[in-house]
């Protein structure tokens, strides 16, 4: 330690407090906290030591930056870079921008110990999730005795503010979760899920939706999507101007859309084995049913491209081959790489949700919502709490985030199942490991053509876990990386001309992610167009668009986006 640091007058108890600080924050690492919120709490550490060399440096930078920061706030201490505190109200107040300013500090310090852990990489990880856990929990801003610009707010509208936020906690606290956006003006089937169709044949676990031509001539082959379960399909068909599920249609494509049911008690025992035969492989038939085709091309989205690569298994499996193409959009066939979540699997959270929900019950959609939003803390939690209640704003509308705030229950049996042999044995892609629907899955059989795209920034299903699905399916493939995230990166229609995606031209799919990269080419604008293109070449000629929904016994039910789709977790 360096006791010659050049302290500013007055600067003795400051010093103390931060030599205090040290000391605290070495005691604090000697226990594991556990995330907040719904996600799974890690099992207990062992005592963990520091590479000596790396924590001295480390304590010395932390003296040195708070030396500068004392003396600093002597003249008046910049506004921090950080966008919380970056306001003219906290420039403007000495005590808030220094609070904010040692705040920062002691969260960089607090990463830096994390990394200075003596210990394997899976421990680090999570130490450093917990880090950034706590640090984004205990910021400034999330409290109202510290927030400068909720305070000038508070001032300036004479307490109606503060009201406000009230009446804002009251509202989420009665709805069960917190208002990311204007929730009253939407509607699912008025203002999002608004493309023309009619639902053509249902079950339990879901609804087959038809979607209306939108042009004189379709392709002869048609189209089915298969969404995520764990969310509700009109993240595909959210407004007109970035429905993926529209542009399909406009392309000219007979489109058809699994709509899942969203489970309730009644469905409460059904497995992945069901999820595979009663929905998908039931789909992929009845549309064929439907439309006569000998074949049809799919496309699968996060966990329904879990679903239907599965199902493609199955169906090869059984000598069947009901399907020409199928496009993977941000998912997971090998789970080698899951990046965050991957953290807190282990052998004994997975037989604790077997032994809780196993054999029956429901994993409710607000635990997998809350579960998601942790993952992005700052953005999609604490940012909300100071503007909705600290603030008493409301939130401006988005589509996108009312979608994400619609969650969906999952049965139990379905659950477990996915939790053990996805995430935490990974056995999807050891040929003959899982039996699903009385047969050994072996993606190798699965030899169609495929198109995966992958998102560079997605947090869910990590850009190298995209990719990993190239190295075992056979067939043709073309793997194109988005920019953006999970939704935003997917969600990216070509009249915005935003974004860039990236594609290599010479078709190699090397052993990685970076060794594709490094050979790719960045293309301004949506990846829209070239699976339009490609896509095309997979879907036949074109034929005279049907005049009706449905055939034979598969007639109209009801108008799309139908009822499923409308019930509440």
């Amino acid at each position: 330690m360096n006791s010659e640091a050049p302290w500013g007058p007055g600067a003795q108890p400051f010093q103390q407090m931060l030599g205090d600080g040290w000391a605290k924050a070495m005691q604090a690492f000697q226990q594991f906290a556990p995330p907040i919120g719904s996600l799974p709490a890690a099992p207990s550490l062992p005592q963990l030591s520091f590479d000596a060399d790396k924590l001295q440096q480390l304590q010395q930078q932390y003296l040195n930056d708070a030396t500068e920061l004392w003396n600093a706030s002597l003249r008046g201490t910049p506004p921090a870079a950080d966008r919380r505190f970056s306001g003219d109200a906290w420039a403007h107040n000495p005590l808030a921008s220094f609070t904010a300013a040692i705040y920062l500090l002691n969260s960089r310090t607090l990463n830096g110990l994390a990394d200075a852990v003596q210990s394997d990489d899976k421990t680090r990880a999570r130490l450093r999730f917990a880090v950034e856990q706590w640090a984004a929990a205990t910021a400034p801003s999330n409290y109202l005795a510290f927030n400068a610009e909720a305070q000038k707010k508070a001032l300036e509208s004479k307490g109606e503010s503060i009201a406000k936020g009230l009446q804002n906690l009251v509202h989420d606290l009665q709805q069960g979760h917190m208002s990311q956006t204007d929730e009253s003006l939407f509607e699912v089937g008025r203002n999002v899920a608004t493309t023309e169709g009619a639902i053509v044949f249902e079950n339990e676990l879901f609804q087959l939706i038809e979607y209306k031509p939108l042009t004189a001539k379709v392709h002869e082959r048609p189209f089915l999507l298969i969404p995520p379960c764990i969310n509700k399909f009109y993240i595909l068909d959210l407004q007109p101007e970035n429905s993926l599920i529209r542009y399909a249609v406009e392309q000219g494509h007979r489109t058809f859309v699994v709509s899942w049911r969203n489970p309730d008690e009644s469905l409460s025992h059904k497995t992945w084995d069901d999820y595979i035969e009663d929905a998908a492989i039931l789909a992929i038939h009845t549309v064929q049913a439907i439309t006569g085709a000998p074949t049809i091309n799919a496309l699968g989205f996060c966990v329904g491209g879990t679903i239907l690569g599965t199902a493609l298994a199955v169906l090869a499996a059984r000598g069947e081959k009901p399907v020409e193409s199928a496009t993977f959009l941000t998912t997971f066939l090998d789970f080698s790489d899951t990046g965050v979540l991957d953290l807190f699997i282990d052998e004994a959270f997975v037989k604790f949700r077997e032994m809780q929900m196993g054999q029956g019950g429901l994993l409710k959609g607000q635990e997998l919502a809350s579960t998601f939003s942790f993952l992005r803390p700052n953005d999609l939690v604490w940012n909300y709490v100071v503007g909705n209640y600290l603030k008493g704003e409301t939130p401006p509308p988005f589509d996108l985030l009312y979608w994400n705030a619609d969650s969906t229950n999952l049965p139990g049996p379905f659950y477990a199942w996915y939790l053990r042999n996805t995430y935490f044995e990974n056995n999807l892609v050891k040929p003959g490991k899982a039996v699903v629907c009385g047969e050994a899955v072996d993606l190798g059989q699965v030899d169609i053509p495929v198109y995966l795209y992958g998102s560079r920034e997605d947090h869910i299903v990590p850009i190298g876990g995209a990719y990993a699905s190239t190295r075992h399916l056979p067939g043709k493939k073309r793997f194109v990386m988005g920019a953006s995230g999970h939704i935003a990166g997917v969600i990216n229609p070509p009249a915005k001309n935003k974004r860039s995606h990236w594609i290599r031209a010479d078709g190699k799919l090397p052993p990685t992610q970076a060794e594709w990269l490094a050979g790719a080419q960045e293309h301004p604008g949506s990846w829209w167009t070239d699976w339009s293109q490609w896509l095309k070449g997979h879907a036949g000629k074109l034929v005279p668009a049907p005049k009706t929904y449905g055939k034979g016994r598969y007639k109209a039910i009801e108008p799309a986006p139908g009822r499923y789709v409308k019930q509440k977790a």
